[in-house]
């Protein structure tokens, strides 16, 4: 099952801040100084093959325009993914989890990370709504692999800077990473759905 979540509830998801106006009600502002850039145009949003749909409802969210990716399967099974435009200099927040097929969005997303690298873009932020083998994060018996530690060194050796997850399996995951990483926390969403839910 793919992760998705209503763009009504992608405050958090989408890092933006939101501060009222004259009239008191909220206005967008895009990324919070953490993430902006010195100057503005100088971020973007893309995503990979797993969350396009929850990808597209983040950039509406920033009323921005994904920045164009083309991703194709090869008949001996390899992953081609280019970017269409260029994104030299800019903050890139990609969106890519690793949900069912886990090793093909694995795969592509590092790919992707790698082709932002190599466009020279300033930052790369991973935004995964599902991380990958995350219950593989401790030997449970002899002569197993810490699978969640491989993940987060791939991620880093690919050129990620920052990672934003979502209801991480357990929250040690984060010390496997040596950049930044940033666990948001499904129940707030579910919170505020299930009270809009109470009357009905």
């Amino acid at each position: 099952v793919k992760t998705q979540m209503s763009s009504r509830n992608l405050h958090a998801l989408t890092l933006s801040l939101d501060t009222p106006d004259d009239s008191g009600a909220a206005v967008s502002t895009g990324p919070p100084p953490l993430f902006r850039s010195s100057a503005i145009g100088e971020w973007c949003v893309l995503s990979g093959r797993s969350n396009t749909e929850l990808a597209v409802e983040v950039a509406e969210t920033l009323g921005v325009s994904l920045v164009p990716v083309k991703a194709k399967d090869f008949a001996d099974g390899e992953i081609g993914v280019h970017v269409l435009e260029s994104i030299r200099e800019k903050c890139v927040f990609l969106v890519q989890g690793m949900c069912p097929p886990v090793n093909q969005h694995l795969m592509e997303l590092l790919l992707l990370v790698d082709a932002l690298r190599r466009a020279s873009v300033r930052t790369v932020y991973a935004v995964i709504p599902y991380y990958g083998y995350a219950r593989q994060d401790r030997k449970t018996t002899s002569r197993v692999p810490i699978s969640a530690a491989l993940v987060a060194r791939l991620l880093e050796s690919a050129g990620v800077d920052r990672v934003i997850c979502v209801d991480l399996h357990c929250g040690q995951i984060q010390g496997f990473f040596d950049c930044p990483v940033d666990n948001l926390y499904g129940s707030l969403v579910l919170r505020d759905f299930f009270i809009s839910q109470d009357g009905e």
